[in-house]
């Protein structure tokens, strides 16, 4: 039957300038692959757009929505008549622009109080500001010394329009000539939204950059026992730009999330190259260097596999969640460990043909039979060492895990009791740790484009209204407009977060003296006075409108309260027969991301845990499948406890915390598990293979287990919260894995194994009694 790591190990051997030719040329294909990435901010990356909620937050927005931009203009003296001028002659070029509905401004009120003209004195301005409305002056000028107008774009503009709109109005800004002393910036969700995409560009390649540094600092520091250490560094590279090129040509795009990903596809990646090439450098101590090529690849190669897959099902899970940038992180993550994988299992042993690699000549006195017959300096046939070894601090780290986990392995009942007593407070803790779903707390505190955006919901409150879909046969009859303008005046008077009301009901009585038109002639010729721009703002046709309650400025927390308000108030003051109202907008977006982060963050750990134990049973088909899960569980609760001792939140990024968990302790305990297998199959008794299992990989997976932190390490350096919270948590959670692996793992394999050689002798005794 035909093997493919056997017909691999052939092709490196025989044809190894091939095999690195193909690498090359795969390599080349995916550097195409990158240039083809391209960034996502918006609501695509937080909500489902073909989910209920995201079709009709897409429908709101394609049709009522439109993000206005903020112009903050600040100078010693807003009042001025010069700088009045020059304002109202931006706001003139502005206007003018694609895709621009309209600009208003303190100008437009001043105009409005002076026959249409701007006034020709300071005195003039100070009469009409005085005169005017004092909610709507604080709106328009907070400050004598910065005032803020309103430019608002067309509905159902896309983002790539909105920022080709930013661009044009910075360009304006620039050309405009303004006074000395008065400054022009630019804010509003558009402006936000690009810079934040402009700084997740170079946060990643911060990122990638410092993971990689640490990850050569941490390689040469714990894995310089075997020649060329570097080969590990230079593995991952190529799998991170394989996995970069994939996605390039497969269209996914990079989010505030997926960001995260790549020092984690780093970490885990340095995994994979140091397991093949450790065991390289140690059947290359035992064998000819085909042989130990032919072994590394026929042996380490599938028990690599399964690690990997096992890893990439707590991946797959991801995929599975509410939130499409976690998605998007999972489908990365699950390339990318492929990928890395791949990589390592290629390069390593072509690299060592191709460089007739040999192991590395230890320093001082050893004793090392094939090491002899290689003629290296320093070795001595008296037994100074067990027949391999180095003599090293790695050597008597290996004796001493294997110690350890033989003891482990003699008392495996109370250990186990113990670690799982700590996660059961962890699952407990668990629910105590907060969630947060405000995208303003999870970039850095210091934006500028943030700064302002603060700036702004200080002086106008929040930018981002609560709006409410009306659908009916007919939203234009006089009972349905009613129903309109009293429940929009019930919020007002009944919720003290809600600031106004804007309505095709509002606007009715606004063109008719204050009054709602009674009768349907009353109300089409009314309706016929509003602007059409105005009125496509709140009226589709007349099966559609929408009220937009504006609102003081939130966090997400208090948003969610106030959402749930609206939603019971609808069933208390509901509408008329026949018409339903739906809350949507990004506000509501934000506020339902919480639940979503609350049941994904379960239901990924579920699916993680089920596709493992799932993938394990297909494979090995015994009973102790399930062992490299048991340690996995218990790490899962240590993460909860941890979270909520070091006072973090749930995040988008955060949630997939256990789902991420259970593929990265899974590849520790998977490769445990086999190790143990092939021992006890060169005919060692449990106890005995497992300290020699233990012993062998220990080291290796410490090395691996370490610089994987050194990897993770780089996402604490991030300047977005979000990332550095995950990566302080998850180098946490690789630690939690290497104590799983190496200490709880030994108790788990002798209960289970006893149990499935216990199985089995029973099926025997009864096939038997049953003969």
């Amino acid at each position: 039957m035909f093997n493919p790591y056997t017909w691999l190990a052939q092709r490196v051997n025989h044809h190894p300038w091939t095999v690195a030719g193909v690498t090359v040329a795969i390599f080349l294909i995916a550097l195409f692959g990158i240039s083809l990435l391209s960034m996502e901010t918006g609501t695509d990356t937080y909500l489902d757009k073909d989910s209920p909620r995201g079709a009709i937050l897409s429908h709101y927005t394609n049709t009522y929505g439109s993000d206005a931009i903020m112009l903050i203009i600040e100078n010693e003296d807003i009042r001025n008549v010069e700088c009045l001028h020059y304002i109202d002659r931006l706001q003139s070029e502005i206007a003018t622009q694609q895709y621009v509905e309209g600009v208003s401004g303190i100008v437009d009120l001043l105009k409005q109080g002076n026959g249409g003209s701007l006034p020709g004195s300071t005195a003039e301005v100070n009469q009409i500001i005085n005169q005017a409305p004092a909610e709507v002056v604080e709106r328009y000028l907070p400050s004598n010394m910065m005032t803020i107008s309103v430019i608002n774009l067309q509905p159902a503009i896309s983002s790539d329009r909105q920022e080709e709109v930013l661009n044009n109005i910075r360009s304006v800004v620039s050309l405009s000539n303004p006074p000395p002393g008065i400054s022009v910036t630019l804010s509003g969700e558009p402006a936000f939204s690009q810079e934040m995409q402009m700084a997740m560009g170079s946060s990643m390649g911060i990122l990638i950059l410092a993971a990689m540094i640490l990850m050569v600092v941490a390689v040469m520091a714990l894995f310089n026992h075997v020649r060329y250490p570097l080969l590990s560094v230079a593995v991952v590279a190529s799998g991170l730009v394989l996995t970069f090129g994939i996605m390039g040509l497969a269209g996914i795009k990079i989010s505030m999330v997926v960001i995260g990903a790549f020092p984690v596809l780093i970490g885990i990646g340095i995994d994979y190259a140091i397991q093949i090439h450790s065991r390289l450098d140690e059947e290359i101590r035992k064998a000819p260097l085909a042989d130990a090529v032919r072994t590394t690849i026929t042996k380490t190669g599938p028990a690599v596999l399964v690690a990997m897959l096992a890893t990439s099902m707590g991946f797959i899970a991801m995929i599975f969640g509410p939130i499409p940038m976690v998605g998007d992180f999972g489908i990365t993550c699950t390339i990318g460990v492929m990928s890395c994988y791949l990589a390592a299992l290629v390069i390593v042993p072509v690299f060592a043909v191709i460089m007739n690699y040999r192991a590395k000549e230890p320093k001082g006195k050893f004793n090392d039979v094939a090491a002899c017959e290689l003629g290296w300096k320093g070795c001595e046939t008296v037994p100074v060492h067990k027949e391999g070894s180095r003599g090293s601090f790695i050597e008597k780290y290996d004796e001493l895990l294997g110690k350890i986990a033989y003891r482990v392995a003699k008392h495996p009942i109370p250990i186990l009791l113990f670690v799982f007593l700590i996660a059961a407070i962890g699952f407990n803790l668990d629910n105590e740790v907060p969630i947060s779903a405000d995208e303003k707390t999870f970039v850095p505190s210091d934006m500028p484009a943030l700064q302002d955006m603060n700036k702004v919901t200080r002086t106008m409150g929040s930018t981002t209204t609560i709006p409410i879909l009306v659908n009916g046969e007919n939203v234009l009859n006089p009972l349905t407009l009613s129903w309109i303008k009293e429940f929009g005046e019930y919020e007002i008077n009944h919720n003290d977060k809600i600031t106004g009301v804007t309505s095709i009901a509002t606007l009715l009585a606004q063109y008719n003296s204050g009054e709602l038109p009674t009768s349907e002639i009353e109300i089409q010729q009314v309706l016929s006075r509003i602007p059409e721009e105005t009125k496509d703002r709140y009226l589709n046709g007349k099966i559609e409108a929408v009220m937009e309650f504006s609102t003081v400025d939130m966090e997400i927390s208090q948003a969610r309260s106030q959402i749930d308000l609206i939603q019971k108030d609808l069933e208390w003051v509901s509408p008329p027969p026949g018409v339903t109202a739906r809350v949507t907008g990004m506000l509501e977006m934000f506020a339902t991301l919480m639940d979503d982060i609350d049941h994904s963050k379960t239901l990924m750990t579920v699916l993680g845990f089920a596709f493992i134990l799932a993938f394990l049973l297909a494979v090995y088909r015994k009973i102790h499948a399930v062992s490299p899960l048991i340690p996995i569980v218990a790490i899962v609760g240590w993460n909860g406890a941890i979270m909520y001792i070091l006072g973090l939140d749930y995040t988008p990024l955060t949630a997939v915390l256990g789902s991420m968990t259970i593929g990265v302790a899974s590849e520790y305990t998977v490769l445990i598990m086999e190790r143990v297998d092939e021992e006890m199959a060169r005919g060692l008794d449990l106890y005995e293979a497992i300290q020699t299992s233990v012993q062998k990989i220990g080291a290796a997976i410490t090395v691996s287990g370490l610089t994987t932190v050194f990897g993770f390490s780089a996402l604490i350096i991030s300047e977005f919260n979000i990332i550095s919270n995950f990566g302080l948590t998850t180098v946490i959670t690789v630690g939690f894995s290497l104590m799983g692996a190496i200490l709880i793992m030994p108790a788990v394999i002798v209960l289970m194994y006893r149990f499935d050689r216990r199985s089995v002798h029973q099926k025997k005794e009864e096939i038997s009694a049953a003969g």
